[in-house]
């Protein structure tokens, strides 16, 4: 196997492994949404904020690296094609709502569970936390999908060159 091939195929498995917590997050989510058992809802809190520190950082990372080295390795480079600053872009909606967003909502749920209990699953900055944590998870799985349909078709074509 080539050298390109293997970064592919590590970028391949990172961006699974990013779309997969992903989709973890969005079930412990509905947990949170649909629970009264404030042990439950903080334990489903606890798990969201160990992977967003773990997993997500690590997928995020690797599947910036690889894809940089990629484009840099390729005929693909960092700006030649429309779809790949396309998913450049949604990269950083990535890195921002996954590692960044994804932690600090989670922990405000850790906090508001811990410092008020079950009461505050009624109170707004709970509903208000719960909310931009959906909100988040929703703009995370819908760009993820989005670089994986943009690699698979590679829409646009080639920039047109200035001059």
């Amino acid at each position: 196997m080539t050298k390109k091939k293997w970064m592919l195929s590590l970028h391949i498995v990172f961006a699974a492994i990013m779309l997969g917590t992903c989709v973890t997050f969005l079930i412990l989510s509905i947990t949170v949404a649909s629970s009264s058992d404030s042990g439950l809802i903080l334990s489903c809190y606890k798990a969201m904020h160990v992977l967003a520190g773990t997993s997500v950082r690590a997928s995020v990372i690797g599947t910036i690296v690889t894809g940089v080295l990629l484009s840099l390795g390729t005929h693909w480079g960092l700006a030649k094609y429309n779809w790949i600053i396309a998913k450049e872009v949604l990269t950083v909606v990535a890195v921002i709502i996954g590692p960044i967003g994804m932690y600090i909502w989670t922990l405000k749920g850790i906090s508001l569970m811990t410092d008020v209990g079950a009461e505050s699953a009624y109170q707004g900055a709970y509903v208000s936390n719960m909310f931009w944590l959906f909100i988040g998870i929703g703009l995370q799985l819908l760009s993820l999908i989005a670089m994986y349909l943009l690699s698979i078709f590679k829409p646009w074509g080639k920039r047109k060159s200035r001059g």
